[in-house]
C-alpha cells in the first residue's frame, strides 16, 4: 500500500471518473484530499463523505476552470484551507469533444485548451509558494496525443502540450526538489469514453490494446498515487503510458 500518511493533496475535476477514483486512493493511502468539482456538487459531496466515513480527510471545493482566473481562484482557495503545505497536485480537470477539422468550432477548441492546458499550467504557477521538497505534480496525458484515435485533433493537441509542459516542468522545478510527471490512459470506462460501452467501442478499444479488457478508473488512479508517493521519488518529466498496451 502506498503510504501517504500527513499529505496533503489536491485532485481536480474529482467528483467522477478518473479524478474521483484517484482522490479515493490518495486518502486510502492517508492523504488529506481537496476534491475540486466544477458544478457537480452533488457528486463531490457524496465523495467527501464517503473519504470522510471511512477516516480519512476531505473537502471540497467548486471553481470554474473555464475562467480565465479559474486556476488563482482555486489555488487561492486550497491555500487557505491547507496552510503552507501542498505535497500533491493532481491536475485531473479536464474536456473533450470530438470533432472534424472542418467542424470544429473556436468557442470548443479554446475551451478544451482553456481547462486541459491552461489551468495545470497556472495551478502549478500559482501553487508553487506552497509546493517543495518532496512534492509531486501529476498532470493528465492521452492515448491520444502519442496516436490517431477517433477525431480528436484538437483534444490530441491539448494532451500533446501536456506531454510538453511535463518535460519542461520536470527540468525547471526539480532543482526545488518537485517532481512532475503525467499519465497517458487509453480507452477507460468513464463518461468521457462512453463509447466503449457499446459493442461497437468495445470492440474497437480491444483491438487496439495487448490487454484485453476495458481499463477502469482505479487503473489509472493507481498509478497516479504511485508518482504522488516517495515510492517514484527517482522518476520525473517523464509520461507514463496506462492504456492496457494500447497502440504499441
Amino acid at each position: 500500500m502506498t503510504n501517504l500518511t500527513n499529505k496533503t493533496a489536491l485532485v481536480t475535476g474529482a467528483s467522477r471518473g478518473i479524478g474521483r477514483a484517484t482522490a479515493r486512493a490518495l486518502a486510502a493511502a492517508g492523504a488529506r484530499v481537496i476534491v475540486h468539482y466544477g458544478n457537480a456538487a452533488a457528486e463531490a459531496e457524496s465523495l467527501v463523505a464517503e473519504i470522510r466515513g471511512s477516516g480519512g480527510k476531505a473537502d471540497a471545493v467548486s471553481v470554474d476552470l473555464t475562467a480565465s482566473d479559474g486556476a488563482h481562484k482555486l489555488a487561492k482557495e486550497v491555500r487557505t484551507l491547507i496552510g503552507d503545505r501542498l505535497d500533491i497536485l493532481v491536475a485531473n480537470a479536464g474536456v473533450a469533444s470530438s470533432a472534424s477539422i472542418e467542424d470544429q468550432t473556436v468557442a470548443e477548441f479554446d475551451r478544451m485548451f482553456a481547462v486541459n492546458v491552461r489551468a495545470p499550467f497556472f495551478l502549478v504557477q500559482q501553487l508553487l509558494p506552497v509546493l517543495g521538497e518532496g512534492s509531486s505534480v501529476v498532470l493528465l496525458s492521452s492515448l491520444a496525443a502519442r496516436a490517431s484515435v477517433g477525431v480528436l485533433p484538437a483534444y490530441a493537441a491539448t494532451k500533446g502540450a501536456i506531454d510538453t509542459l511535463v518535460k519542461h516542468f520536470g527540468a525547471l522545478l526539480g532543482p526545488r526538489g518537485i517532481r512532475v510527471n503525467a499519465v497517458a490512459p487509453g480507452v477507460i470506462d468513464t463518461d468521457m469514453s462512453s463509447f466503449a460501452r457499446s459493442d461497437e467501442g468495445r470492440n474497437f478499444t480491444l483491438s487496439i490494446q495487448a490487454l484485453q479488457r476495458i481499463g477502469h478508473a482505479d487503473d489509472v488512479a493507481d498509478v497516479i498515487a504511485f508518482l504522488a508517493s516517495d515510492a517514484s521519488r527517482w522518476v520525473t518529466g517523464d509520461t507514463v503510458q496506462v492504456g492496457g498496451g494500447s497502440k504499441i
